[in-house]
């Protein structure tokens, strides 16, 4: 969460935009549903705010760089494993995750 005073996430939009990163190859229309962030430490509220995002149209949820490479500020989220590990068990198997952007 510290993260968003450096970074408006508008590396993630480009890429998704150019299709680069972990997007690069895939065809069909991506439409973005929601921006969100886990809520502050430990994350606990990125399961609630998953959910959200899913009721509102998502199926695929993309998991931003920064929280496991630390970008720009250089500190990586010490939860990002258990954070993605809870909102994947807590989604619907057809939802995809996606363990970053660029």
């Amino acid at each position: 969460m510290q993260t968003e005073d450096y970074c408006p996430g508008t590396t993630d939009f480009r890429v998704i935009q150019n299709r680069k990163g972990v997007f690069e190859g895939i065809k069909e229309d991506i439409e973005i549903i929601g921006f969100i962030n886990c809520g502050g430490c430990p994350g606990k509220k990125a399961v609630l705010r998953a959910r959200e995002i899913v009721k509102r149209g998502a199926d695929t949820i993309a998991f931003a760089s920064c929280i496991q490479k630390g970008t720009p500020i250089g500190y990586p989220c010490p939860f990002a494993k258990k954070m993605k590990e809870i909102v994947v068990n807590d989604l619907p198997d057809s939802i995809k995750t996606l363990d970053y952007t660029h």
